[in-house]
């Protein structure tokens, strides 16, 4: 368990605090709106986001389990559900790893602004050996794989050392030194010549904008994927919280606290590419059009905004090799607390279903994660696998995992009611009907809306020009495998501790008397 609350609220925070808050979040609002976007973003994260954050919370500590083993104990025929999201953390887990790896490699990248006058070029061909004639590849990149080796031995060794010995102290180291490496990334970056126009062009807003559905679902898509809500890492962090223990409180906390680092994002990233522009009108950055755009300089963010843009920006500013280390220092940091939590989640189930010990399992479930990423990822055709799998992953599994669990919890088993009792019984802040049409109308709407518009979307015009077998298989087949592995996997029996105990339920909740299987 935690030993107290503030250990698992910044272990929270690490883990909804991660990549997408740095690379993500500056190009969807700038994308959508501008400042104007921060009218949907909130709404977003009132109707959907902090309501998810609450119902995870509550499943994990009423029914004191992993993902599988508390909705099974909501409703045996649930339990697939909670597979289906250890499932989507493996996935998330193998990919996630190697973008991690990447920032570490890229603190002493630089160092020495090892990407010379093109950091494209040296990205896709010097470091990672990309090669963009074939559609599958298992050639393997030493620059990329020792890094990765490095990762996981590191995330498993923490995750071996439990959840107070290893996440909690962790977490209470890296997360305040994520939070100071990036604020003096910012600080720094608002220094820089041509901040003002930069922050100019993220801040202004277009209210026009307003009306378009797609800015509204883009503000609800960058809410659930930021938060680390629905598929499973609140639910499982949350059981190992005492018995008598704030989680409104703590939402609202974690909620804020995410949303206030993707600003603070927001301000670093259009502070840093506002000088990126200057420079570049100016003639000063060699290969890079003299009429350089706001827009052209964010691209689609993501990685290309991270190893590209950044580097070049860090080649041509004074103190660059410093802004640099401090800027992927703090992109490791931030992805390595979000992947502990992932890791943890599939841990967390095997343990459980099993009855494996928190080492055995930390190395059996570790280790085959971190096989399977350093077979499929530090290759020549890693990238595009990375990109593919990371939007399947996110637009279909995330989503429809989490449509399918409010469906079922709200309409099918009918138990929101008992959640918001638990909540209300051990919080400061209270919920009501407003909580529960959140997640029972609210939230499902808006995940189906995204799931559709997604699904014809890809089924039309295919992904990003990637290659139709890739994106099948990589894409569609691995998604639909999830979900019939997840079947499967619930079928199996627990461990017989597991299936002789009682639930004993909280005082002010319902009783919960649970039989065995």
């Amino acid at each position: 368990m935690w030993s107290r609350r503030s250990v698992f609220i910044l272990a929270a925070i690490g883990s909804a605090v991660g990549l997408g808050n740095i690379w993500r979040f500056p190009y969807v609002a700038f994308d959508n709106g501008g400042g104007a976007f921060i009218i949907p973003y909130l709404v977003a994260l009132l109707t959907a986001g902090i309501p998810l954050l609450f119902l995870d919370y509550a499943m994990g500590h009423r029914f004191r389990g992993s993902s599988p083993l508390s909705y099974r104990r909501l409703a045996k025929r649930f339990e697939s559900l909670g597979w289906w999201q250890v499932g989507i953390c493996f996935v998330i887990a193998v990919y996630y790893a190697v973008i991690v790896g990447w920032a570490l490699r890229y603190v002493f990248f630089s160092a020495t602004e090892a990407w010379g006058d093109d950091a494209g070029t040296f990205f896709e061909s010097d470091f990672l050996n990309q090669d963009p004639d074939k559609t599958f590849g298992v050639d393997w990149v030493w620059s990329v794989g020792w890094p990765l080796i490095i990762v996981w031995v590191v995330v498993i060794a923490i995750l071996a050392l439990g959840v107070q010995r290893g996440i909690g102290k962790t977490s209470t180291v890296f997360v305040p030194l994520l939070i100071v490496l990036f604020l003096a990334v910012v600080i720094r970056s608002l220094f820089l010549d041509g901040a003002a126009e930069g922050l100019n062009e993220f801040f202004t807003p277009d209210w026009s904008a307003l009306g378009e559905s797609g800015v509204w679902i883009a503000a609800y898509g960058q809410i659930f994927f930021s938060l680390s809500v629905a598929f499973g890492i609140m639910i499982t962090y949350s059981s190992y919280l005492k018995r008598k223990t704030d989680l409104t409180g703590s939402g609202l906390v974690v909620g804020f606290s995410n949303s206030a680092f993707e600003i603070l994002a927001g301000i670093g990233v259009f502070a840093t590419l506002g000088f990126m522009t200057v420079q570049a009108n100016a003639g000063n950055i060699p290969g890079v059009d003299e009429t350089l755009s706001m827009s052209e300089a964010i691209g689609e963010g993501g990685v290309g905004l991270a190893f590209i843009a950044f580097p070049t920006v860090i080649s041509e500013m004074p103190g660059g090799p410093v802004f640099g280390v401090l800027f992927f220092a703090a992109l490791f940091f931030a992805g390595l607390t979000s992947l502990i939590s992932i890791t943890q989640v599939m841990i967390a189930a095997v343990q459980e279903k099993v009855g494996l010990d928190t080492v055995r399992a930390s190395l059996y479930v570790g280790g085959a994660a971190a096989i399977v990423s350093l077979v499929l990822f530090p290759t020549t055709t890693g990238l595009n696998l990375l990109d593919v799998v990371d939007h399947f992953v996110n637009n279909f599994g995330i989503v429809g995992a989490a449509l399918v669990a409010t469906v079922a919890i709200t309409w099918v088993a009918r138990r929101l009611p008992e959640l918001r009792d638990h909540l209300n019984a051990v919080s400061s802040f209270k919920l009501g009907w407003v909580w529960m049409a959140c997640i029972g109308v609210i939230t499902p709407v808006v995940l189906a809306v995204m799931f559709v518009r997604e699904a014809i979307d890809v089924s039309k015009n295919g992904y990003e020009g990637l290659p139709t077998g890739l994106v099948a298989g990589a894409g569609w087949i691995v998604q639909i495998a999830l979900v019939v592995i997840a079947v499967l996997v619930s079928l199996a029996p627990w461990t017989d501790r597991v299936q002789r105990e009682e639930f004993i339920p909280h005082p002010g909740t319902r009783s919960l008397q649970r039989k065995g299987r």
